[in-house]
């Protein structure tokens, strides 16, 4: 299996490969340079974690759904 390195040095991970791996979109993956030369993996993270993330369950107790699609139609 292979792989095409692109202009700016990034390459498409084969779909066969990533599934064995568990890789998903947002991955840590490092590399280690072997004693032999070969290139390994040494590491594989968790997801990193979105940008959203650290907002989850920050609003609160507010309307229940009731509450707001009572107030979206005008009724009171």
């Amino acid at each position: 299996m292979s792989a095409t390195v692109g202009s700016k040095g990034k390459i498409t991970i084969p779909k066969r490969v990533r599934g064995l791996l568990g890789i998903v979109p947002g991955s840590k993956i490092d590399f280690e340079r072997a004693s032999d030369g070969r290139i390994v993996q040494v590491k594989f993270g968790e997801k990193v974690p979105s940008r959203f993330a650290r907002l989850l369950g920050c609003a609160g107790n507010g309307m229940s759904t009731d509450e707001i699609m009572a107030l979206t139609r005008g009724e009171s």
